[in-house]
């Protein structure tokens, strides 16, 4: 696998680890409880219109005083907000990030980030561990799972610079590939179809998910502008008709979900719906030769899915490319992302196998008002 662009990692700072540290790995868990009662009650909201005790808080946003006044000590203990004789006010931090209509507003992530539903499967890890996979009744696999609802509502903020650096690798290509039939598998939010579809005008786009999932998609697409060139497909993406030939298919934070032989099942299929030459465009984290505290987040994420899924778990380097070159795809290219510990991978496809000629409604396919017809 070639990396085309590096970016500097290492293992963390701070010496030795001593009580103080694991004492705060065992509290962490408070940090995220406050700062997401700070976000659901709109405390950073209430501060930045012009609230500045905590009664005011309180009286503004409909809180207990005495509850207000503990939680934005709270806030305050983290850093979030500044306090100045009984008063309070946003850090620089809180302000840029954390108050709704910010342009760099990121606070509903915690609705992704620290989902309920995330927080109750956490507490069963030591039965996971012991089971070797989910030990709860509705997880990551579970059709129409809710989740999957919040994370297309809200994981925007995190997905747009990772969708920009895909549709930017994607471009050069692309941009000479007339017509540009683009699948986007799992698609959540769909920014990463979208994306490519505001870069490049030809290109149209088939949002696959499920059911639940897809209303959110479309009104993103609408309000990106993209909304005429969409067409939606609901379903299980192991299960339908995928149609096609496709130029592109996208399958992003989706593998990890999945065993490397499930993994690889998905890949053969995403190549049989797609065009000779054509490219497939992966979004997730990788796990590369270095310590695990060198790359934390990705084997942090593993335990996600260890709690999360049957058999998932964040796949190598060497996996990824073992698994591309066995459904048939070469000139595999790894492009980190900046700020962010998530790797997008690029690669061709070259083998034959795409049976269809012209794309087809899959079955299963959802077409809402305002969808572009089926066939191009």
């Amino acid at each position: 696998m070639t990396t085309r662009s590096t970016e500097a990692s290492g293992p963390p700072s701070g010496g030795q680890l001593g009580p103080a540290g694991i004492f705060d790995m065992l509290l962490a868990y408070k940090n995220t409880a406050v700062l997401s009662a700070g976000i659901e009650l709109g405390v950073f909201d209430a501060l930045a219109a012009g609230a500045t005790t905590s009664s005011e808080v309180a009286k503004r946003q409909r809180l207990d005083p005495r509850g207000a006044k503990l939680l934005l000590n709270g806030l305050a203990a983290l850093g979030l907000l500044q306090p100045e004789d009984h008063a309070y006010r946003l850090s620089a931090a809180a302000e840029k990030f954390l108050v709704r209509g910010s342009p760099s507003y990121i606070g509903d992530m915690a609705k992704v980030m620290a989902s309920k539903w995330e927080w109750e499967a956490l507490g069963k890890l030591p039965e996971a561990v012991r089971h070797g996979g989910t030990v709860t009744a509705e997880n990551a696999e579970t059709p129409d799972y809710p989740y999957w609802q919040d994370f297309a509502a809200h994981a925007g903020a995190v997905a747009a610079p990772t969708a920009e650096l895909m549709a930017d690798v994607l471009g050069p290509w692309a941009s000479r590939r007339e017509p540009l039939h683009v699948l986007d598998v799992a698609c959540g939010h769909g920014l990463y179809g979208y994306t490519l579809a505001r870069q490049q005008p030809h290109a149209r786009i088939w949002s696959l998910d499920w059911p639940n999932v897809l209303p959110l998609a479309r009104e993103r697409a609408i309000r990106m502008g993209v909304g005429d060139r969409i067409t939606t497909i609901a379903g299980d993406m192991f299960e339908l008709d995928l149609g096609g030939p496709y130029d592109v298919v996208m399958i992003t934070n989706v593998l990890h979900h999945f065993s490397e032989r499930r993994a690889s099942e998905l890949l053969r299929r995403a190549a049989g719906s797609m065009t000779d030459d054509g490219r497939i465009a992966l979004v997730g984290f990788t796990i590369s030769d270095a310590p695990p505290a060198a790359e934390a987040a990705a084997h942090l994420f593993s335990i996600l899915m260890l709690i999360w899924t049957s058999e998932g778990e964040v796949h190598t380097e060497s996996a990824y490319e073992r698994m591309l070159v066995g459904a048939g795809f070469s000139d595999v290219t790894l492009h980190p992302v900046p700020a962010l510990p998530l790797r997008v991978i690029i690669a061709r496809r070259t083998a034959a196998g795409s049976s269809a000629e012209l794309v087809e409604p899959p079955s299963g396919l959802v077409v809402e008002p305002g969808s572009p017809a089926q066939k191009p």
